[in-house]
């Protein structure tokens, strides 16, 4: 029974595409907080493939603020026509939290 330890590690590795993160939390707020019902790492779902987020946002120093503040008010226009709604059951610090691990997927 001891390998049935590491099963939520081996689920997080395979949900990040090999990549397993350094807080496995994260996978678990996205999950609590339903922003993988629009997301996933790497495919577009309702909303954008969290890899494309990062990646368009690569080398952008108030990348991080400014898609936190996205991702708690709630935002349109920026990959296509459909709003991404506020996520007002985020606090200030999950937002950061969850936008630092996305931005770290590219």
């Amino acid at each position: 029974m001891k390998h049935c330890m590491n099963l939520p590690r081996l689920w997080a590795l395979a949900l990040l595409g090999g990549t397993l993160m350094p807080a496995q939390s994260q996978v678990e707020l996205a999950q609590q907080k339903n922003c993988l019902g629009c997301h996933a790492v790497d495919k577009k779902v309702l909303g954008p493939a969290y890899r494309d987020i990062a990646n368009k946002y690569a080398g952008q120093k108030d990348a991080a603020e400014r898609l936190a503040v996205k991702v708690r008010k709630g935002g349109s226009g920026a990959w296509g026509v459909l709003p991404m709604p506020a996520n007002t059951q985020l606090t200030d610090a999950e937002a950061r939290q969850l936008v630092r691990w996305i931005l770290s997927l590219k």
